[in-house]
């Protein structure tokens, strides 16, 4: 199975049904039938042959989802590309995987032109409605002068996508997920009864980011309906909620709290709605209840997981953030894992641990990545015997459900974002006036966890915590900068074999907390 294997079902079962609105474009799934395989064929004619990189840098829009079949019909790999990050990163990435393509919106046509220009070979594919930039093709006429090409076929173990995540030595790392790790995670999210055939889903989360694509490749399988927005707002995704009578979404907890806590919630009919799906970070309780509260109508259903896991491995359905599953204290939980992905926690010697001790998180299945792009070192490190090692601190109980409680890798997660400290802190000790520097997660009611930088200055030097956070802006995307500096005259807590004492440095902001991630 690959990922074009379900668009040709839904041709063959559902031409007629809605696939894409976008605005005012309204697409069937016939539509769709006859311009990806022409965009395909475009993509190819610039050089999208088999196993080259296609990347992606756009807001969300009705040809995103189309550039996903386009590629994987040509045979080729896909890049969605952060658009929060800066345009170095970007590059960074670019550079990384030798793209030979890159498709840009409005919103990042400028940084698309940069792109290319410092990247010769680069082709540049303007994807929006107006006019194209110098020197960039067209997406419609790319897609209008091409005749259709036939389905590559790849095989579900060939590479279908790179994922870009935060390094944990200070770059970013390409995750390399197969068509049949892609297509496993849309089976299993399927058979948990998410995003069936009748859906109308909203992608309101960013459609680089794999949380969302969760959905999106399960929809490609069933053939449901996809809403698309530019990028969420609340009265965005209210309107569109009410206006196309959207039944499922994903949104990140940070969303779940802008949309409950809006003043124009009631006026908004959101009764279409039947269920939320959130993840990419921890929801605190006080935002469940309020979120519950407001939409009574509507049922919650937490996914766990990561990029690497494709990115789903654990499930906790609606009935257990209610009644004896809530008195049970179950609506804290991660879930248990999916029909496909096998899950356990583990000591430091990869041994499983008995039920309620705290250990590692660590999962197997068709959903588990290649490896990281060129990264074999990396890879060795988080796959062994075949098991992901997700970084997490967790345990489980007697029944299987697994409870987050903390991180053992120095990893923050911020509006469902994952920040790496040491990319933060390779920035920060940059800075002429730092000696020395550690990053930590501190909770936030807004975003869950904030970066927290504890800077150690150098004597006579003089800095503020204002130029600390300007000088990581200049450098790195917004939501990987400190929202608060700690500046020091002392050296940090060190252990006896010479490492910063992150513990330490967190504890102060965590010590009234149940657990250690927010």
């Amino acid at each position: 199975m690959n990922i074009t294997h379900g668009f040709k079902r839904a041709l063959q079962v559902n031409a007629d049904g809605l696939a894409t609105v976008f605005g005012d474009r309204r697409r069937k799934w016939r539509d769709l039938g006859e311009r990806a395989p022409r965009l395909a064929a475009g993509l190819a004619s610039l050089g999208a042959g088999p196993g080259e990189r296609v990347a992606i840098l756009s807001l969300n829009s009705d040809r995103y989802l189309e550039t996903y079949l386009a590629v994987a019909w040509a045979g080729a790999v896909i890049v969605p590309l952060n658009i929060r990050w800066s345009r170095q990163e970007n590059e960074d990435a670019l550079r990384d995987c030798r793209a030979a393509i890159l498709i840009v919106d409005k919103m990042f046509s400028g940084v698309g032109e940069s792109l290319a220009a410092a990247l010769p070979g680069l082709r540049l594919v303007y994807a929006d409605d107006d006019d194209a930039p110098a020197g960039a093709q067209h997406y419609e006429a790319l897609l209008a002068r091409s005749a259709p090409m036939p389905d590559a076929m790849r095989q579900r173990e060939d590479l279908a996508g790179i994922f870009y995540t935060g390094g944990t030595t200070g770059r970013s790392k390409g995750v390399m997920l197969s068509h049949d790790n892609l297509m496993a995670n849309a089976l299993n999210a399927l058979s948990e009864g998410l995003f069936p055939s009748e859906a109308i889903y909203l992608h309101a989360a960013p459609m680089f980011h794999l949380a969302n694509g969760a959905a999106m490749f399960a929809l490609l399988l069933s053939g449901g309906a996809n809403v698309i927005i530019k990028a969420f707002s609340p009265e965005a995704a209210m309107a569109s909620i009410e206006r196309e009578k959207v039944t499922e979404v994903l949104l990140v907890p940070t969303m779940i709290q802008m949309t409950v806590d809006h003043p124009a919630l009631p006026s908004h009919d959101l009764s279409s709605l039947t269920r939320i799906v959130y993840g990419a970070s921890p929801i605190s309780e006080a935002v469940l209840d309020r979120a519950m509260a407001a939409l009574p109508d509507t049922q919650f259903c937490q996914a766990y997981g990561m990029t690497e896991l494709s990115p789903i491995a654990t499930i906790l359905h609606w009935k257990e953030h209610i009644g004896e599953g809530r008195a049970k204290g179950r609506h804290r939980a991660g879930g248990r894992a999916t029909l496909g992905c096998e899950v356990r926690i583990v000591d430091p010697s990869d041994q499983p641990v008995a039920p309620g001790i705290v250990g590692e998180i660590v999962a197997r299945g068709d959903n588990v990545m290649m490896g990281y792009w060129e990264r074999p070192e990396e890879t060795a490190r988080a796959l062994v015997g075949g098991w992901m090692h997700t970084g997490d601190g967790g345990y489980m109980d007697a029944d299987g459900f697994v409870y987050v409680v903390d991180r053992v890798k120095d990893m923050i997660i911020s509006g469902g974002e994952n920040v790496y400290s040491i990319e933060v802190e390779n920035v920060v000790a940059q800075h002429p006036a730092v000696v020395q520097c550690a990053v930590v997660g501190v909770p936030s009611d807004e975003w869950g966890e904030e970066v927290h930088a504890v800077v150690v200055r150098r004597p006579d030097a003089q800095v503020n915590g204002e130029e600390i956070i300007a000088f990581c802006k200049a450098r790195i995307a917004n939501y990987k900068c400190p929202r608060s500096v700690d500046i020091r005259d002392v050296p940090l807590p060190m252990s006896g074999a010479g490492k910063i004492l992150k513990r330490e440095l967190r504890k102060p902001f965590w010590e009234e907390k149940e657990r250690r991630v927010n």
